[in-house]
């Protein structure tokens, strides 16, 4: 730490600041920069005007086989593949890139972002270890995050083999939404009727 540069220690402090107002957590940026601890805890506070959440960092492939986490997890890995191979780009730079395209492309559909930074990176991270793959779909074509070393040769999308209840709890909290209101207004109609 001592060999460091002004310039290298402003690239990290830049990065870390990036990272921290996508939400990552600590053990991402004590990887990925060379900062003290103690000026990463600073920045956090500073960015986040609170503390950095405790706890683990998430450790199964599992999370990423679920049918919404599996569709996001393939989009950033899409996006991720582009950007180290024709474009270029390799590292935190090209998870950074990835993920910011990703939640564009999230925010356009007006919907919730399922991949935080952080399963991002740890998405990266299992694929780097060979524990996960990509597989395409036999119906769309379309290449989708898998288990490593499962048979994908009879693979199928979550999106061409949607589960029966993919999407029914944002469909349960848009149906109580709508039913409260004309469920308030019944009640303040019946009210209204006995005086």
């Amino acid at each position: 730490m001592k060999n460091k540069s002004v310039i290298e220690e402003a690239d990290d402090v830049r990065r870390a600041v990036e990272m921290v107002q996508l939400g990552a957590r600590m053990q991402m940026l004590e990887v990925e920069t060379r900062l003290s601890r103690e000026k990463l805890l600073r920045i956090y506070k500073e960015v986040r005007g609170a503390s950095p959440p405790k706890g683990m960092l998430p450790f199964s492939t599992d999370w990423f086989m679920t049918w919404q986490p599996n569709v996001h997890s393939s989009l950033f890995m899409n996006l991720y593949r582009y950007f180290t191979g024709p474009a270029g780009v390799h590292g935190l730079d090209a998870i950074l890139k990835s993920y910011h395209l990703y939640l564009d492309h999230i925010e356009t559909g007006v919907i919730e972002p399922a991949l935080s930074l952080t399963r991002a990176w740890t998405l990266v991270r299992f694929f780097d270890a060979d524990l996960l793959q990509m597989a395409a779909c036999t119906r769309c074509g379309g290449e989708f995050v898998a288990h490593a070393h499962d048979p994908v040769h009879d693979y199928v999308c979550g999106l061409c083999n949607m589960p029966s209840r993919a999407g029914s709890a944002r469909r349960k909290t848009t149906t109580r939404k709508a039913v409260a209101p004309t469920h308030k207004t019944t009640a303040a109609s019946r009210k209204a009727v006995v005086a």
